[in-house]
Formats: structure tokens, sequence, C-alpha cells
């Protein structure tokens, strides 16, 4: 429940500490929190740690982003964190408890005295249950990130909109920021940096009518701001954002994409490349938001020079010993940016074949590697059709929802959306039985059309094979039955010219043809 310094701030200045807050620390240590208590630093927080409870205290210290410097300032930012975390963690936030100088001179929580300071009461959580720790250990599961996309997806939709912040305007700044802030640094040398700089400059160029089309149509609004792994939590089961920016709203009040893409850096960063593909497609399947994933490379792209610069910094204020892995690390970040800048063309896969193919495994297997990162945008027929009836993807329809006309609407969406993330730069896998050549033709015209280059797959596997599978499916978006698949059988589907997979193969081997057939690689 503790930050490090803060991915976003935006210049990589030293505090300047303006009140000794030692006596405070020493008074909430010896408050009833049981017998072991500890006690975790921050550049702008202390936070006590004892029983099932912390409590997090203001530093008393003025920097550029933030004045912490008056114990009126702590206590409003210790209740603007409270009110903003409860958004997202209402169990986690408890209240703000204020610490007072009694008539006998000792200090005491909410007492009658006079404000001395503050600090937000939490209740604490196991180290173990924050996602980067999870995530090193491997406990990161599709499952769980699909909640967690979708509790990001709800949160955005709730979250007050500004039509006055962010847009072109507002990533002009952190990027200015972020050149100024590198450069400050000893990181790289000048010419990186200008090369680096320029190559952004080039990227905001072409973003910067879309980021003004999405500020107009009240896609920025007050974020999370620092979504990174450290700041999510599952707690009592469920993932849960915490630690906001709050002490800033310019700094939250931001693109929704922009926000989420800390998060797909982070992942991406840490080799958690299928997570955050899978994070990226499960966010797109709740929102609205098609138009603007021709800006998540370039988002992830500013998300990591921060990070970059940031790190760098720590590392020059950090012991011999602990710089050289600091200053690795922001070096990851920097070449990480770059990297993403350069970005990927797009391309076009069909994935087709009968119920139990395994057209969806193959799908989320070989997306996070199509294209630009976080990779691919999957659009899968049996989401659409859910999405298009209002319904989650693991609820169940009735027989009339897979009527002829339904299906050729499914098809269609499917096929101009995939037109508008080509268009938008954005690589895309398509996943469908296409068992009807009108189907197939459809979908390569979309390629044809964007000018962008089309693989078609079609999975073969026996009917034993695939009756197992379909009867094995339980809490899956797809409704198909062993009757659905005979049907399919039955039905005459025309020449297939599609390049044939064997589907009982090894996902990852059928993942390694493919790339190999896109001229791919890992």
């Amino acid at each position: 429940m503790v930050n490090s310094v803060s991915p976003n701030l935006p210049t990589p200045q030293h505090r300047m500490i303006v009140q000794d807050q030692s006596e405070t620390i020493t008074f909430l240590k010896a408050t009833d929190l049981g017998l072991s208590v500890e006690t975790v630093s921050t550049h702008i927080s202390v936070v006590v740690l004892g029983g099932d409870r912390a409590l997090k205290l203001k530093r008393a210290v003025c920097l550029p982003y933030l004045d912490f410097s008056t114990a009126e300032r702590r206590l409003a930012a210790c209740q603007a964190e409270l009110r903003l975390n409860r958004r997202t963690a209402p169990n986690l936030y408890l209240g703000v408890r204020r610490i007072t100088r009694e008539t006998d001179g000792r200090l005491a929580l909410d007492g009658a005295g006079c404000l001395v300071d503050a600090v937000v009461e939490m209740r604490r959580f196991a180290q173990e249950a924050l996602f980067d720790n999870m995530a090193r250990r491997g406990a990161l599961t599709p499952t769980l990130m699909t909640d967690l996309a979708r509790r990001i997806a709800a949160f955005h939709r709730d979250a007050v909109v500004s039509f006055d912040q962010g847009g072109a305007a507002g990533i002009a700044a952190v990027l200015k920021i972020n050149d100024q802030a590198l450069r400050a640094t000893s990181l790289v040398s000048a010419e990186a940096v200008e090369t680096f700089a320029e190559a952004f400059r080039r990227s905001f160029e072409r973003h910067a009518d879309v980021l003004e089309v999405r500020r107009k149509a009240g896609k920025v609004r007050r974020c999370h701001g620092d979504l990174i792994l450290r700041n999510i939590c599952l707690l009592d089961g469920a993932p849960t954002l915490f630690d906001c920016i709050e002490f800033d709203d310019a700094l939250a009040t931001i693109d929704v994409l922009y926000d989420v893409a800390f998060l797909l850096m982070d992942l991406w960063h840490q080799d958690q490349r299928d997570l955050a593909n899978l994070v990226f497609n499960r966010y797109l399947d709740e929102c609205e938001e098609i138009d603007g994933v021709g800006l998540v490379p370039f988002f992830m792209a500013i998300r990591a020079a921060v990070r970059a610069h940031v790190t760098a910094t720590q590392a020059a204020d950090a012991s011999s010993a602990a710089a050289a892995p600091l200053l690795a690390e922001a070096q990851a970040y920097f070449d990480l940016a770059r990297s993403l800048l350069r970005g990927a063309s797009p391309k076009l896969l069909a994935i087709g074949g009968l119920s139990g193919s395994g057209k969806s495994t193959v799908a989320a297997l070989v997306a996070p590697h199509l294209g630009a990162a976080p990779g691919a945008r999957i659009l899968n027929s049996d989401r659409i059709r859910k999405r298009l009836h209002g319904v989650s993807a693991e609820t169940r329809l009735p027989e009339s929802a897979y009527r002829p006309e339904l299906s050729e609407t499914v098809y269609a969406t499917m096929g101009r959306e995939a037109a508008q993330a080509l268009a938008a730069g954005c690589g895309v896998a398509v996943d469908a039985v296409f068992d009807r050549p009108a189907e197939r033709a459809a979908i390569e015209s979309v390629a044809t059309d964007a000018g962008c280059p089309f693989q078609g797959m079609w999975l073969e596997a026996p009917m034993a094979t695939l009756l197992s599978r379909v009867n094995a499916r339980g809490n899956d978006p797809s409704d198909a039955t062993a009757d659905v698949l005979l049907a399919q059988v039955r039905r005459d589907c025309g020449e297939i010219a599609w390049q044939r997979l064997e589907a009982q193969a090894d996902p990852a081997l059928m993942r390694d043809a493919l790339l190999a057939s896109l001229g791919l690689t890992l």
C-alpha cells in the first residue's frame, strides 16, 4: 500500500523538507497498532504499519508539483486521498485522522487541541497481494486480469469528464517535461536524447488531431493517474486500484487510454506481454475506444520515458550498490520507449475453423506478437454477438440470437471494427467460424481496402477432438453445442483457400507456425 517515487512526477528535482515530523512519527508508532510496528518511507510519505491497520502520513515537503508544507495542506491532501481512492477502494480507505496537540502538550488522535498533522487510516494487506509481486511469482491469471480490465473500464465510465484538460496540449506538456527531465540525467548521450525527442515529436504530430477529437468527445477524465501493478492489490478476492494521484488533478485528468497505457507498459516491461494484450482487449470489449487504439503504443512510450528519467534520478540519489540496478532499469525503460515509438505495420489475421478447433486459444497466443505493442485487437464473433445483445461475454444467449440475419450483423460489425483498427495503425486478429465463402471473402476485402497484409488460417481437428472440446466448455463466450458443431460439419464450406493448420498440436507450436507464416518470430 506504499508508493515509491511516483512515475508521474513532472521533474526529478529533490524535495525540500520544511518541518521536522519525528515527534509525530514517534507518536504514531506508539498508538494501539499491536506489538509489531513497521515503518515504510518514501519521498512524500511515511507509513506506519501495525496489526491490521496502516497510518499514512504526508511528509512536510515542498516540491515543484506539490506543497505539503503546512498541517492544513497535509490534512487537505489526506482528505483528497480518501475521497479519490474511495472511488475504487472503499473498503481499503477507512478515514482521515487528525493529530492534535492537547493542552498538556501531548499529541492525540482526533483531540480537541490545535492541528499538528493528519494521516490516512487504511486497512493493512499483505505485500504478497500487490500485483507487481504477484507478477514476479507468476500469480496473475487471465481470469484475474479480465476482472481487472472490466473494473478499470467501469471506473473510467464513471469518472468525471473534463473538456478543458488533456488533449494535444496536455500530451505536449508531458513531452516537454520528459525531455527536460531526461536531459538533466546522465542516462544517455545528448545525441541520443535529441534523437529520442525527435521521434516523440514526429509521433506527436501524427496523433495530435486524434488527441483533440478524443478530448472534445469527453475521453479526458479524472482518472487514477498512476495505474501500475504496484498500485493494484488483491483485496477480498478482487483486483483493487489504490494510491491514485491526489495532489494534482492535472496529472490525473487525462485520456482514459493514457491511464490504462501505464498498466500495459508495466506489464510489457515485466515481460507479461500475453497479459498486456489480454487487458488491452478486455478493456476495449467494455469501452467504445476503437478510434484511440492507434494512440496506445505512443502512450505506452510516454509512460516508459517517464519511468526512464525518474528511475535514473533515483539512481543518482542512491548508494553506489543500489545505483547500478536502478540505472540498468532506467536504461531498459529508455530502450522500451524507443522500441515502442518505432511501431509496426498493421496486419490482418483471420482465424477460422469449426467450433472446438481452438481459434480463440490461437488468437490469444498470436495477438501479442502481431503489430505494435500491446499487440493486435482481437475481434471474436462470440464476444461481439454478446455485446450487441447487451450481455456479458459469459452469458448464454437463446437460439434465436443465432438467426442468419443476426449472424450477418455480427460479421459486418467485425469487419467494420477491423477496418477502423487497421486505419488507426493497430494490428487485428479476427476469430470466427468463417464457414461460408462470402464471410471469408468479406474479411479479406477489409485488408485489401486498408492496404494491409492479410493471412487467413483454417484450423482443423478430428471430429472426436472437436466434440470433446465443445462439451468441456464452461463459462465461455461460445455457446456452441454438439448439435451446433454437427450442423457446421454438414454444411458445405466451399473451397477454403486459407492456409490449413492442424489444431491438435501443442498451442505453442501452433503459435510458432502461425507467426512463421506471417514472417514473425517471438
